[in-house]
């Protein structure tokens, strides 16, 4: 397959390497013995955070109180 570079240093990917790696927005990029590298990056991080808050059955009443007790045992 070939992927053509155009006048902006923009490639776009063949619709099968997509579809074989998964959707992805982003790709690390890296150099290897003159070769690109391209890696799908997943960026979930706040979908993680949302799951193991439903996964501890914890509300925002009780993230909000958890910080207020922070602050005040850290300012005394």
């Amino acid at each position: 397959m070939l992927a053509k570079l155009t006048a902006k240093n923009q490639l776009t990917l063949p619709k099968a390497v997509t579809e074989a790696v998964g959707a992805s927005d982003y790709f690390e990029v890296e150099v290897r013995n003159g070769q690109i590298i391209l890696t799908p990056v997943r960026i979930q991080r706040a979908n993680a955070v949302r799951a193991k808050l439903a996964e501890l059955d914890l509300s925002a009443q009780d993230i909000d109180e958890t910080v207020a007790w922070a602050r005040r045992t850290t300012d005394a």
